[in-house]
Order: C-alpha cells, then structure tokens, then sequence
C-alpha cells in the first residue's frame, strides 16, 4: 500500500537528499526511520517530489512508499490510534530534530510524490548591504555585501517565464529534458530589508533555481543588464560567466498536486518527457 509523507528539513547538516553509503542523507535517514517502525525486512524505498542538494532546506517536501500492509496494520499496537497517528508519533520520537514530519497518510489511488506533481515553489533569501543581519537565520540567508537592486532583479527575472529549454542553467544528465515551464520568478525587499526570490515550475533540474538566482544576482549588482538573463537562456548551452548561488539560501517551500480524480492521469503526464514544438 502507498503511503504519503510530508515533511520538512533543515539542510545544514546533511549531504543533499538522495541516500549515499556512508554519507547522512535526508532519505536514508527518512528510510531507516521507517524501515525500524514498519519492523521492515527490506529498507523502505522513497520516492521524492524533488530531491534537494547538499544544504539545501525544505518546509514542504512530500514522499510516498510502498509499504507492506500488516506492518502499517500493527503500528497503532495495543492503542486506539489510527495507523496514520501512529506512524507520525513513532516517526517524530525517533528521528533527529532537524528533520519533522507534518503528516503521514494513505495516498489517494493514482498519487506519485514525483510525477503526480503540478508544481514546486522554491523561496531564496539574500542579505545584501542594507539588509538587518539575523544571526538566527544565518543557516538559510546568503550574505552578499554589495547593494542589490532589486527592481532590475524583478525585471530580468519575468523575462525568463513561460515553456522554454533551460539547458543554460541546469546541470546536464544524459538522456534527461531540460525543457520546464517556469510560472513564477519574481523578487521582493522584506521589511527588515531581506531579499527574497519566489521560484515555481512544473519541474527543476539540478542547480536551476540556485544558477537562475545568481543570474538575477548579477542583475541586481549591475554587472549585467536586464535582458542578460534571457539572452543566457536563449542561447541553451551553459554560460562560462553564469555563478550557481550557495545552497542554503534555498528552500523548498510547496509541492502542489491535482484533485485526487487528476493524480493518476497528472502522473502519466509528468511521465512523458518535455519538447519544445
């Protein structure tokens, strides 16, 4: 039976998502935790809705696993609780603090944590110059000493919206698209003079939301002009002058999904690979 996880990390601490022998990850530590309250033969498999890189943060990532269903049955033990209580109980008493899972449930027929997924919301934090330096935020805030002007910064980044190849700020995978519909990138000051980027697509490759901050980054230091951005983009090959952000500034914030009647045919979508026509 599929079960859905929902769930948020800090970073700091571990060497991205993606389980690594040897290495503390965010799903190999997910997994022993469920693997030790399933009483599983097998360490339970996880399927993510986008996998993060080293330092990187989330507040609304979302799993699913296929679990056996008399060890989700026998979860609640003796007590009235419902197995999705249990697991979520047993689960927050075991695994470390900097990871806490907001909910555990049995996954609407259809649902896939990956390709059942619309859309991911991505947030980056930068304090320039005339920012307020919060030394409790140190851990998902970039330090940059210069001034950033924000408004060029919005201006660049609306230029890239829409369906397009986004070989120019990926890092490559052989066989992978890099084609993604990017629906919203858009920059604002905060009061305490922190800027922060809101990043939402369909789908990222690696590095995409960090290389398409610093691309703004440039922007905003006036290094490069507005229309620079999408002339990268436009030109589908990495550009030797493009700087990739540090990671943990980012955050991913949301994962959207279908109504339940939509997850099965959202995931046969998500499935097929993008193009240009």
């Amino acid at each position: 039976m599929r079960v859905r996880i929902d769930l948020g990390y800090d970073g700091t601490q571990f060497r991205g998502w993606a389980a690594q022998p040897a290495l503390r990850t965010v799903e190999g530590t997910l997994s022993a935790a469920l693997t030790t309250i399933l009483r599983a033969k097998q360490p339970v498999r996880l399927t993510v809705a986008g996998r993060t890189d080293a330092g990187v943060h989330a507040r609304g990532q979302v799993v699913h696993a296929d679990v056996d269903p008399d060890g989700w049955a026998a979860l609640p033990g003796r007590s009235d609780r419902t197995p999705e209580v249990a697991a979520l109980t047993r689960l927050s008493g075991i695994l470390p603090p900097d990871i806490a899972v907001h909910r555990v449930a049995v996954a609407a027929p259809g649902f896939n944590a990956r390709f059942s997924a619309t859309s991911r919301r991505y947030r980056y934090r930068i304090a320039d110059a005339s920012s307020t330096r919060d030394p409790l935020r140190r851990h998902e805030t970039v330090l940059l000493k210069q001034q950033l002007d924000v408004d060029a910064m919005e201006e660049a980044s609306r230029m890239l919206l829409g369906l397009n190849d986004f070989a120019a700020f990926c890092q490559r995978r052989e066989g992978a698209t890099t084609v993604r519909t990017l629906l919203d990138y858009s920059w604002r000051r905060r009061g305490d003079g922190v800027l922060e980027a809101t990043v939402v697509a369909d789908a990222f490759c690696r590095s995409m939301v960090r290389a398409l901050v610093g691309a703004a980054v440039q922007v905003g230091e006036g290094r490069r002009p507005p229309e620079w951005p999408a002339a990268v983009q436009h030109g589908r090959a990495r550009h030797p002058a493009l700087v990739v952000m540090p990671p943990h500034g980012l955050s991913l914030e949301e994962v959207t999904y279908p109504p339940d009647a939509g997850l099965a045919a959202r995931a046969e979508e998500g499935r097929t690979r993008r193009v240009l026509l």
